[in-house]
């Protein structure tokens, strides 16, 4: 419990969490109010109000990554470990410190996007009818908080702010999508990418998607719901405890 407290105190007493928290819920619930505000009378459905998801993702990952380089950059990081000579345990805590607390920013941006729809197109059918409506608003946390844990190994392997969050930019925005131009097995390989395989589990197969264009992409992967969660949790944790390893054995 202490290295928790010692992570959380670190954690809230810099700027930067604060300001990607209020980025991700305005960008989310602004494009939800976007989206629900342009739609016709009545229209839309419980997957347009998370439109925004995709567009709040990079910012949490920059606050995750943030959380790790930071340290290294003023040099804190070296004094955690002296104090701490347990390395892992000292990244374990830190890590689930900045996953719950994307966590609870992913779950507000997701209810709230909801609400903001409701508010604004009460005629239209927001209701949470099904599990798959269910798992499009409540698994955006999830997602959030696990993209936090892949964005805090990176940070632990690249150590520089910039460096961290290109990669993370580039990976996320561009890499996977281009991934599909090789030839013949370009769309295989791209239905088992990180990425894609989570859109999977908060959109399933979009039968309950008004429009194509409602709200996160669809996913290409064959997996089921649930295993799509497991298959993106186990990768994050596959990243981290590389990173951890890789931090152990270097010098902070």
């Amino acid at each position: 419990m202490t290295l928790l407290a010692t992570e959380r105190i670190k954690l809230f007493t810099t700027r930067s969490p604060w300001w990607c928290a209020l980025l991700t819920l305005a960008v989310t619930i602004g494009f939800a109010a976007l989206i629900t505000g342009t739609t016709d009378a009545g229209g839309g459905s419980v997957a347009a109000t998370q439109f925004g998801y995709q567009f709040g993702l990079p910012v949490i990952m920059v606050l995750a990554a943030l959380s790790v380089t930071t340290e290294y950059r003023f040099g804190t990081m070296r004094t955690t470990f002296q104090a701490i000579p347990n390395r892992a345990a000292a990244l374990l805590a830190k890590t689930a410190v900045v996953a719950l607390l994307v966590l609870v920013i992913g779950e507000i941006s997701a209810f709230g996007s909801w609400g903001i729809a409701n508010l604004l197109k009460p005629s239209a059918d927001f209701a949470l009818n099904s599990s798959a409506d269910w798992i499009n608003v409540t698994g955006v946390g999830l997602v959030y908080a696990l993209a936090a844990v892949v964005a805090i190994a990176v940070g632990l392997l690249v150590r520089h702010s910039a460096g961290a969050i290109a990669l993370l930019m580039i990976y996320g925005l561009a890499v996977e999508n281009l991934i599909r131009l090789i030839p013949n097995v370009g769309d295989d390989i791209y239905k088992w990418l990180p990425f894609n395989v989570a859109n999977r589990f908060l959109t399933g197969d979009g039968s309950n998607r008004g429009a194509v264009l409602d709200g996160p992409p669809l996913s290409t992967s064959s997996l089921g719901t649930w295993w799509a969660l497991a298959y993106f949790a186990a990768f994050a944790f596959v990243m981290l405890a590389i990173a951890i390893t890789v931090t152990r054995k270097r010098d902070a």
